[in-house]
């Protein structure tokens, strides 16, 4: 793990992008923005990603969008944190028929706040919630995930 640590989020989301899950089901990865740490993830419907119905496969939707809040808390708080996840939720609003995106950000004021709720409790478990969109900008999903956080 401390391997992994010592990467930045750009070369950890290059990586990622030849995952075997990721590469099979066509996940793309793109830092928008490497100072404010912004990601989109997408993800075309292929063969290897729909399921019964023909819509986007509900474990590849989570997928998708599982690590990217606890790795921008990782690389924005640093090695004296902990950060794990501890807790998801997906609900499922439209079916995904075409590519499905969603962007990950975590302001300045949120990593912040957690660092005084981590300072004041001793540990933190703040909730974030991704959105993941069809093409024509429609809801397919939402996604809560809940980390955990503490000093080290």
């Amino acid at each position: 793990m401390s391997f992994y640590r010592s990467l930045s989020l750009k070369t950890v989301i290059r990586f990622m992008n030849f995952w075997p899950p990721y590469f099979g089901a066509g996940v793309k990865i793109k830092l928008l923005d490497e100072s404010e740490m912004i990601i989109k993830v997408s993800m075309p419907l292929k063969k290897l990603n729909k399921n019964y119905v023909g819509t986007h496969f509900g474990g590849s939707l989570y997928s998708m969008v599982d690590p990217f809040y606890m790795l921008i808390l990782m690389q924005k708080l640093g090695r004296d944190y902990i950060v794990w996840d501890k807790e998801a939720h997906i609900y499922f609003k439209k079916p995904g028929k075409d590519c499905v995106h969603c962007t990950f950000k975590i302001s300045a004021k949120e990593v912040e706040s957690i660092r005084s709720q981590v300072a004041e409790h001793g540990k933190y478990e703040p909730l974030f919630i991704a959105t993941i969109y069809g093409e024509k900008g429609e809801v397919v999903a939402e996604v809560e995930k809940k980390l955990w956080v503490k000093k080290k």
